[in-house]
């Protein structure tokens, strides 16, 4: 099933220039396209359509360490709901952490990398407010965090 994630702006990098009204559609854990939400709409009629208030654009990379939570699940799930779904190995050595992050499709990095949305590139995308918090994260296609 393929959707497009719009937003009242996209970003491709963080510093990047907004594209507004932009989308961005999504096919299993790969992004398919990146473009305006009329023209992505057109391209691919059949699509759910999610719009979320903000900014969208790719996932952060968690270089900390993991948030304090009773469990490892937890721990990756407080990441998520922050705009990351990559962590650094050097804060996921504790038992069972790296273990959940790679059950949640976190991945695990030697090192901090720059994100970018690309088409063909692997869909994680995060949805900031004004402020910059987190909104939405989408992981590998998977939306897995929502703010209500």
């Amino acid at each position: 099933m393929l959707t497009i994630h719009a937003a009242d702006q996209v970003r491709v990098t963080w510093d990047s220039a907004p594209v507004e009204g932009g989308a961005v559609a999504v096919e299993g854990s790969r992004i398919a396209a990146v473009g305006p939400l009329a023209e992505l709409a057109e391209r691919f009629p059949a699509a759910r359509v999610r719009r979320w208030p903000g900014v969208l654009g790719p996932a952060r990379v968690h270089e900390g360490p993991l948030p304090d939570a009773p469990t490892p699940r937890e721990r990756v799930h407080a990441v998520l709901k922050l705009g990351a779904v990559a962590v650094l190995a050097e804060h996921a050595d504790a038992p069972g952490l790296r273990a959940a992050a790679e059950r949640n499709d976190v991945a695990v990095l030697t090192r901090p990398r720059a994100t970018a949305l690309a088409d063909l590139g692997r869909a994680d995308l995060a949805v900031l407010d004004d402020g910059g918090d987190c909104v939405a994260t989408v992981c590998a296609g998977r939306l897995v965090h929502r703010r209500r």
